[in-house]
């Protein structure tokens, strides 16, 4: 017993052992809890919580202008013409009111019931401001009301001094300004696209608001523009007379006008856009949709405004809504067969863009970046709402409702076929890993955690790779010439591509309905192609076909892009490589210089005329060493040898990979569609557009 004592650890465990945050000390002990990440999502995630106030103001009817200014010094200033956060002192914190919002979690106007100030809004803490207070080296709030102009200003959540009033103003309104902190975040750079992006959205959410985005991080407060004075002491930037870019949103048309903005790339099945507006037990529903020429749907939610990517009760009601809706017209009026039996949920939402609005007084979502909506109100609401709504727009539109049926006909003629094709290729035995496809060089491990699958293009670059990587945990599978472009084929006939079979029978997860992460063979798949035209070709066809039958291995993290190198370098005895030009010319240093003269030298024959290079080896002899500089060029990985293929690009201990992630989904969606779908006037004025910033090797 004695014994036993003695090993016991001795620390003390008492009443001075409990740490107590005070303040905003947990936000900063503890940000992803309050934004998510401190990457670039929860960087741009305090943006949007002070937007949300100032939108807040602008559903209850106090506000109409908002605007967002990116500054030099990686601020954020966001103006609005609301009602001014109050100034008064407040009863229970004895400071004034717009300090306690500023500096206490659970603090604002949307706790006070009825009466707060706030019918409807986006808060789901009302952490908003003090959370971004928090996770600022510097904040300043500017508050107009009642004729004054008050200001107070923060570090790392904390006042530097109390609220002041420090003149009178005809404005009315709030300014906040904050600079994050770089001890806090990864990287402080705010993206434009992602700021405007989101900040449209909010705009055709919130009818007659209009929202102005200003870029002025190039702007130099000593020597640029023709101000009328510092930035910091008027009330709208523009003020300032300054040319600095800018976006401004304004839209009356709301939901129907937001869905069109989606589809201005596709081919609509039918002329009109659905729309339903009504509140129902206190909550307000909006639905607007329209179905197009595609084989993939797009639902975007919001809840309060707040967009909820992963959707929640609301998208619920919606589907159950939807699927039993078209069912029910289609049978009454003999559009669907006895042998075609009935739509499921998929059927109905192939080629379908929907918008789904609620709003609610007691909103829940779940956690604080908001991206699932909770409140289980919502989902009645939506059903009965669209449900009512969307049956009576069938019946008083015979020849639209046909050619929504017709549509969701198609998907379920497709689905049976892709089943029976999944019935016949895909086998139990197969996803079991007993039919491998022959062209798989499989590894030994069966731990999928420590398993790799490269995927090369073509046999050559297949049969290097197998003798140069490690057995154990590296399986090779080549695939010949260019598969399928999946956005212009359905499931069935996707299934009759032998590249295509080969790579799901590999992976083992199945697809479609069936599709299980769990079985998923290799936790890195690693798209090995070469390094031109065709090489990024066959990548973007892959990465087409993972975004839209895999898309959950995207979002696992398990699908990367092998950087092999572009040259190789041998100097006497010495080898090198490079991924670039720029990394070659650096390696090369001096010699750099001889490598141009050669170059231009070998590019002009007797006659004046240039003639294009074939030789693959290129020698410069250096001013400074009596050595030569052999320099290769890759095109392929097929022209490296197992030992040089090993060594730079499938040696985990060396090589270079890049993962591959989604940011933005719906935007993401849009590109592919628009870049591997079949309308092609899309296509080609993209190509048009940015066909400068094109950096193509042929």
């Amino acid at each position: 017993m004695a014994k036993e004592e003695k090993n016991k650890p001795t620390g003390k465990y008492g009443a001075e052992q409990i740490s107590v945050l005070e303040g905003l000390e947990p936000v900063r002990r503890r940000p992803g809890m309050y934004i998510g990440s401190t990457g670039i999502d929860g960087l741009h995630h305090l943006i949007w919580e002070i937007f949300d106030n100032s939108r807040d103001e602008a559903m209850g009817g106090y506000c109409d202008h908002i605007e967002v200014v990116l500054l030099p010094d990686n601020s954020v200033r966001v103006v609005d013409n609301g009602r001014g956060i109050p100034v008064g002192i407040h009863p229970k914190t004895k400071v004034s009111a717009l300090e306690t919002v500023m500096t206490t979690l659970h603090a604002g106007g949307k706790f006070g019931g009825d009466d707060s100030g706030y019918k409807v809004s986006g808060g789901l803490h009302g952490v908003g401001a003090s959370v971004v207070n928090a996770l600022s080296i510097y904040t300043k709030a500017e508050v107009h009301t009642d004729g004054g102009k008050y200001i107070q200003e923060y570090a790392q959540g904390k006042r530097k001094a109390a609220v002041k009033k420090v003149g009178t103003s005809k404005n009315h309104g709030t300014i906040i300004t904050f600079r994050p902190d770089e001890e806090i975040f990864k990287q402080v750079k705010f993206d434009l696209d992602t700021v405007v992006n989101h900040l449209r959205q909010q705009a055709y959410l919130v009818k007659g608001l209009r929202i102005e985005i200003l870029d002025a991080r190039d702007w130099d407060p000593l020597t640029g523009g023709k101000g009328k004075g510092n930035a910091d002491e008027v009330f709208w930037f523009k003020e300032l007379g300054l040319e600095i870019p800018s976006t401004t949103f304004y839209f009356e048309g709301g939901l129907v006008s937001l869905v069109k903005f989606y589809n201005k790339i596709e081919k609509p099945i039918h002329p009109s856009v659905f729309y339903v507006e009504k509140e129902v037990d206190d909550v307000g529903v909006e639905v607007a949709l329209q179905y197009v020429d595609n084989f993939s749907s797009d639902i975007i939610p919001f809840a309060n405004n707040i967009h909820t990517p992963e959707g929640g009760t609301h998208v619920t009601g919606f589907k159950m809504a939807l699927t039993r809706v078209i069912n029910t017209y289609g049978k009454k009026n003999n559009l669907i067969k006895e042998a075609d039996g009935g739509f499921t949920g998929d059927d109905v939402l192939e080629g379908l863009t929907a918008v789904i609005s609620v709003k609610l007084r007691e909103i829940q979502f779940e956690g604080q970046t908001k991206a699932k909506l909770g409140s289980t109100e919502a989902q009645g609401a939506v059903a009965t709402v669209f449900g009512e709504a969307f049956s009576a727009f069938l019946e008083e539109n015979p020849d639209e409702a046909k050619m929504m049926i017709n549509k969701s006909l198609l998907a379920l003629r497709a689905r049976k076929a892709a089943k029976a094709a999944k019935d016949s290729i895909l086998r139990k035995g197969a996803l079991e890993g007993m039919t491998l496809p022959g062209k798989l060089s499989d590894c030994q491990v069966r731990d999928a955690t420590s398993a790799e699958l490269f995927i090369v293009e073509g046999d050559s670059a297949g049969g290097t790779a197998k003798m140069g990587r490690d057995r154990k945990t590296q399986a090779i599978l080549p695939l010949r010439g260019k598969i399928l472009n999946v956005e212009r084929a359905r499931l069935d006939r996707m299934l009759g591509s032998e590249q295509i079979k080969n790579l799901v029978i590999a992976m083992g997860t199945s697809i479609g309905d069936t599709f299980d992460l769990e079985k998923m063979r290799y936790h890195k798949i690693i798209i090995a192609t070469d390094a031109d035209v065709d090489g990024a070709h066959i990548r973007t066809l892959i990465l087409t076909l993972m975004y839209r039958y895999f898309r959950p291995i995207i979002d696992a993290g398990y699908i990367y892009i092998a950087q092999p190198p572009l040259f190789k370098i041998k100097r006497g005895k010495e080898i090198m490589y490079a991924y670039s030009d720029e990394e070659r010319d650096k390696l090369l240093g001096n010699d750099a210089a001889s490598l141009a003269e050669l170059l231009a030298e070998s590019a002009n024959e007797e006659d004046g005329v240039a003639q294009e290079e074939t030789e693959e080896e290129t020698e410069v002899k250096s001013k400074k060493a009596a050595s030569k500089i052999h320099i290769q060029r890759y095109k392929g990985l097929g022209e490296m040898n197992a030992e040089e293929l090993w060594e730079t690009t499938m040696d985990p201990t060396k090589r270079v990979l890049k993962q591959v992630s989604v940011i933005d989904a719906e935007n993401a969606n849009k590109v592919i569609d628009m870049l591997m779908g079949s309308e092609v006037p899309p296509r080609k004025s993209f190509i048009q557009s940015h066909a400068k910033m094109a950096n193509l090797d042929i």
